[in-house]
């Protein structure tokens, strides 16, 4: 696209619409490789997972630098509100990063969000002074209700965490889309580049993924196929499809064509 299509997020511009995972892949050499084909700009960095802090281990930062990309700090693992917090704030402690992920998750099959203590945890880390990016279901209400309190973008999932089924709701994804004043980022249950392409002909600001890169038999090569697919599928959004009709219309005029009897 030769116009500027930027995004903000909490003051934050961002080119890239696709935001990748730290976690699964084999080691942290293959995590920077996958990242510099997917072109994102910001990573997820589950604070209980990955090692961001053990100086005499190896470190993320050390293959991935954090003056160049924006470490997005998750509170994958945590169940309960008061983890979340925990996790954040020891986060903020050690990495100075105040851009933050909650999820707070309802049961380890499911990998649901505990929406009433995401909406706890947000409201006090909101308090707090942290700028929260949310992982939430795909219910509008509950989503206008994270964005009432101040979170600074609204991430509903496509289906359940590392499902790769792709967008199970698109209706309520477009309902939050069309009340959303802040970006709206799918977020979990993407497994192939279709998947982001849908999520962005729909009008989502970016997808944010992990599993689908990560495991695929070529996570380089799905990395820079999920980068074309998130372009795709915006420049689609952005040119505005042509209208579903019931019936089939020629894609030639009628009018005016040479008779056959002539």
């Amino acid at each position: 696209m030769t116009q500027d299509d930027s995004f903000k997020i909490a003051g934050h511009q961002f080119n890239s619409r696709l935001i990748i995972g730290t976690g699964k892949y084999k080691d942290f050499t293959q995590t920077a490789l996958a990242l510099k084909e997917s072109g994102a700009e910001m990573i997820t960095v589950a604070v209980r997972r990955v090692n961001v802090e053990q100086k005499n281990q190896q470190m993320l930062q050390d293959f991935i630098d954090p003056t160049k990309y924006i470490y997005l700090p998750n509170t994958a693992g945590c169940f309960t509100a008061e983890d979340a917090i925990r996790t954040l704030r020891l986060a903020r402690s050690v990495g100075n990063w105040n851009l933050v992920k909650l999820e707070v998750l309802s049961d380890p099959k499911t990998l649901y969000p505990k929406v009433i203590e995401t909406i706890r945890a947000a409201e006090i880390l909101i308090k707090d002074g942290f700028d929260v990016m949310v992982y939430t279901s795909d219910d509008p209400i509950v989503a206008k209700e994270l964005e009432d309190i101040g979170c600074c973008a609204i991430m509903p999932l496509a289906a359940p965490i590392g499902s790769g089924l792709g967008i199970q709701n698109p209706l309520n994804i477009e309902f939050i889309i069309e009340q959303a004043k802040v970006p709206v980022i799918v977020d979990a249950g993407v497994g192939t580049a279709s998947d982001a392409a849908i999520a962005m002909e729909m009008g989502c600001d970016g997808v944010l993924m992990n599993t689908a890169i990560a495991t695929a038999k070529n996570p380089i090569l799905m990395a820079k196929s999920m980068k074309l697919a998130i372009q795709s599928g915006r420049m689609a959004y952005l040119a505005g499809r042509m209208p579903k009709k019931k019936y089939g219309a020629a894609s030639s005029p009628i009018d005016g064509k040479i008779s056959a009897t002539a």
